[in-house]
Order: C-alpha cells, then sequence, then structure tokens
C-alpha cells in the first residue's frame, strides 16, 4: 500500500476556485505521478458561488464529475444542459471534441466537487454524455459500482477497462474489497476519514495497490471513499 497523502497534493488558489490536484495537472508538475494506469486526473476543486469554468474544449478524455457539496451546472456543445447534486455521477466521453462550461449555479453555496479524467481505450470516440444517480442508501456500507465499462448494474459507461465503486461509511461501518489478480486499485477519501488496512487516511489522502489481495476499510466517524479497479497493463 503506498499512500498519496492530501497535503503533498498540487494546490492552485485562483480566488473563485481552489483546487486539490492528485496527479500532475496544470502548472503542478511531478514526472512521476502523471496517473495511476488509465486513471489521469483527480482534481478537488471548491467553487464559489455563482463562478465557474466558461465554454473551453477537450479530447478523447473521459471525464467524470462526482458532486460532494452544492449543485454543478453543465452545459456542453452537444446540447446537454443538466445540474450534477450529490449522489450524482456524470461521465462526458470527450472523444474527437467537445466544449462545455461548468458553473455553480447558487448565489449563496459553495460547490465542492471532484474532477477526474480516465484516458480512453482508443482515441477518436464520438463525443457523448451521460449521467446518473445514486442516493445515499445505495451505497452506504456496501461498494456501489457506479462506472464501468459496459455500464451494468445501472452504472455509468466509461470507455476504458475501469470499474469505480463508491461507498459512504459512518464510523466502525467497513467493507471488503478484493483486489482482482492482474488489477490495480486506487482508493480516494473524497470526504471524511476512513481506515485502510488499520492505516488511517483523511480526506483528500489515497491508496494505491499493485498487487492482489484483500482491503478493510472502515469508517472513522463518517466517510465518502471511491475505489478505483484498473487494468495493469494502464499507461503509467
Amino acid at each position: 500500500m503506498n499512500i498519496r497523502r492530501a497535503k503533498d497534493r498540487g494546490h492552485a488558489q485562483h480566488g473563485w476556485l481552489e483546487s486539490y490536484h492528485t496527479f500532475s495537472f496544470a502548472d503542478y508538475y511531478d514526472e512521476k505521478l502523471m496517473g495511476f494506469g488509465d486513471l489521469r486526473v483527480i482534481n478537488e476543486d471548491r467553487v464559489q458561488p455563482g463562478r465557474g469554468f466558461g465554454t473551453h474544449a477537450h479530447r478523447d478524455m473521459e471525464i467524470i464529475s462526482y458532486v460532494l457539496d452544492g449543485q454543478l451546472q453543465h452545459r456542453d456543445s452537444l446540447g446537454t444542459g443538466s445540474i450534477i447534486r450529490p449522489g450524482e455521477v456524470q461521465r462526458m466521453t470527450a472523444g474527437t471534441g467537445i466544449s462545455h462550461s461548468e458553473f455553480n449555479p447558487s448565489r449563496e453555496e459553495l460547490l465542492h466537487f471532484l474532477q477526474i479524467w480516465i484516458l480512453p481505450a482508443r482515441a477518436g470516440l464520438e463525443p457523448g454524455y451521460e449521467q446518473k444517480a445514486f442516493p445515499p442508501k445505495d451505497r452506504q456500507g456496501t461498494l456501489r459500482l457506479v462506472a464501468s465499462t459496459d455500464g451494468r448494474d445501472g452504472s455509468v459507461t466509461v470507455h476504458q477497462d475501469v470499474n469505480l465503486y463508491a461507498t459512504l461509511l459512518d464510523d466502525g461501518e467497513r467493507v471488503h474489497y478484493a483486489i482482482p489478480r492482474g488489477r490495480a486499485t486506487w482508493i480516494h477519501v473524497a470526504q471524511g476519514a476512513a481506515e485502510l488496512n488499520g492505516t488511517r487516511l483523511d480526506a483528500g489522502d489515497a491508496a494505491a495497490f499493485r498487487e492482489d489481495g484483500t482491503v478493510d476499510v472502515v469508517g472513522r466517524e463518517w466517510a465518502d471513499v471511491l475505489i478505483f479497479d484498473l487494468s495493469q497493463g494502464g499507461r503509467s
């Protein structure tokens, strides 16, 4: 288990936006932290009320948004307009090219969300959008599949060999995750605190596993945890 502590992440403060970068992103660069397999970006963003990212373009990337608090307003060149709330997962396939904007529509409430980028299995995919809700009762004390390569169990479809699980854990509540042989696992504590095989991780901390085995995840006070199951044949 290799731990990536929140305090060691890249940090950017733009006034209207405060962002923490788990992997190299924008002006933050570390050649040893270019991603984990096909998982390329985990940015923890806090956006002030009424502010956001103006229209900008992406290509050849699978982009997942996971809202922790507040609301995220999305608009794109496909004609999609939506509001993403806590417990909802958005997947945008940039493919051959897509433009979009992301804003905090509230005049009072801070927007807190994770922006996740995954390298697609191939370039030149048709751009696409998908959004699904996973209420707390579906994630509480269990591993809920929220994104997968085949969209099974009601998850959003990601065009890569990735399975993404989400779980909510109360204090002392636990789940066991069996890492499949030949797979790599990245576990990110989105909120709260949890123990992984007896080691405490706080909000923003993460742990990487490159061997099969079992991970015992226990909530400490309360935890919102994401588990990425990835191919060992990823790009980094």
